[in-house]
This record gives C-alpha cells, structure tokens and sequence, in this order.
C-alpha cells in the first residue's frame, strides 16, 4: 500500500499516508469559498480517489478558521453579467462535483470547524460521516441573498428530511452544531481537542471493515433510497449474493469462523 504522497494546489490540498486520504478546502482567505477552480479540483480529486485501491478512507476538512463558507463573493458576482444558459452550466458542474462526492466508492467523513454555510452545509450533506466542532455555525442561507439552494437540495433533504429543509431552506437561518446533529445533518459534536481524534476513531473503524464491502455498502444506500419497495427484493437479494462469492466475503467468513484478524485491517 502507498504510504505517502502529497500532491499540492492552488485550491486544494491532497495527502495520503496509510490509506488515509485527507483533501483540504485550501483558500483560507476567502473561508474556503468555491470558486469554479475550486469545483473543477474536488470533482476531479474525487473522482481519482474513489479508483485508486491504495486509498481505504478519505477525510474532508478546510484549511484556517472555517470549514466552508458557500460561494466566493467575487465568483457570484460574475454570474451577475451570465445569461440563464451560462447559470445553468455553472450550477450543473456545482452539481457534478457534490454527485462526485456523494457517489465516491470510498467513505468520506467530514472533519467541520467554524462554518459551513450554503455549498458548505451541502458538502456535510454528502459526506458519509461528520464531526462537526461545538462551536460551528451552519445555515443554507441562500435565501438571504434572494437565490435559493438548489444544487444542494437532493443531498440535503435525503438527510435531513424534508420538514427540516422547510424551515432552514426558507428562512435561510444559521444555527448551531447541536442543531445540527439533531436534524442528522452531522453524526458528532465535540470540542477543539477532541475533532482529530474522533475523525481517527471513525477512520479506525472503516478501516476494520472489507473495503469492497463498505464501497458495496454505500452503493446498496442510494439505490434503495432511489427505489420503489418492490424493486428492493431484487436489488438487495443480488448486491448480498454477490458480496458473499466475492474474494473479500469469503475471507471475511474464514476469518470469522477461524477466529482471526480478516486480511484487509489495516494494522
């Protein structure tokens, strides 16, 4: 397995050691705003991820004192002078970078410290699992500008459900992590010193899981999500059939019944 690399943008940072991947929301200056360079990088950063085989787990985080502060004021203001067809492209490669997250083989947990406002609270929205600091302030305050937030409200709603997404969509309202954690839109919240090593406990434990289950796993969430009840009996007869005859499901079972570690734990 890889042990390092480190692969260093404008935008965005990239680094995997062990299996651990760790892809940084890099423009500080702005509270990790997206921008189109920004979109453009997670899309495709994700996308490489997701097939490389070395990478067991990949945590989000943001560079400084925030997590994610929506949409840079500066790239806003150029869809000012965009015509509707133009919106519409910026708003479908929005749409493909969070589907690249949202649909990554690998599991993804969101590491979440001082806001994630707009795209930012979407991009909790697609992680796997979140810790969230106590002191983060989340908001889909899109409406505060008089825009609405629309590339982010598949994700959202399937998380948080629709009655939350009636109130926090139309008031545009920020709120606290506690909040937060109580409509399911992160898993935990805990103090500054606790952040690191609650993201490493959650990491510890995806990785004493089959890594083509788990990928098999999140693939089973979205299409039973996405069907109807009937369709369901098939879809997970056949996703459990074929994990069973797979290399991985039949050395989970040896280990199990041999009482000994599975050969894909990371040591």
């Amino acid at each position: 397995m890889e042990t390092a690399r480190f692969v260093s943008e404008t935008v965005l940072a990239v680094a995997n050691e062990r299996g651990r991947a760790r892809v940084t929301l890099s423009r500080p200056q702005v509270r990790n705003a997206f921008n189109a360079e920004l979109i453009a990088r997670l899309r495709t950063v994700f996308g490489a991820l997701g097939g490389d085989p070395a990478v067991r787990v990949i945590v989000l985080d943001g560079a400084g004192p925030s997590f994610c502060g929506g949409a840079d004021v500066n790239w806003m203001r150029g869809s000012l002078v965009l015509g509707e067809a133009e919106n519409v492209r910026d708003a479908e490669a929005m749409s493909d970078m969070f589907r690249a997250i949202d649909a990554c083989p690998k599991p993804v947990i969101g590491r979440v410290h001082g806001a994630a406002l707009g795209g930012g609270a979407g991009l909790c929205a697609v992680c796997d699992a979140v810790v969230a600091c106590d002191t983060t302030v989340f908001g889909f305050t899109e409406t505060k500008l008089g825009i609405i937030p629309a590339v982010i409200s598949p994700f959202v709603i399937a998380k948080i459900g629709v009655t939350h997404a009636r109130r926090l969509f139309l008031t545009g309202e920020r709120f606290e992590a506690e909040r937060a954690r109580a409509i399911g839109l992160v898993h935990e919240v805990v103090g500054q010193d606790a952040l690191d090593g609650t993201v490493d406990a959650i990491a510890h434990e995806l990785e004493t899981a089959g890594p083509s289950a788990v990928a098999a796993a999140k693939r089973l969430i979205r299409e039973v999500a996405a069907a109807s009840y009937d369709a369901t009996r098939a879809i997970t007869a056949g996703a459990i059939a074929r994990q069973r005859v797979t290399d991985e499901g039949q050395e989970g079972l040896r280990a199990f019944l041999e009482r000994r570690a599975a050969a894909w734990i990371v040591e």
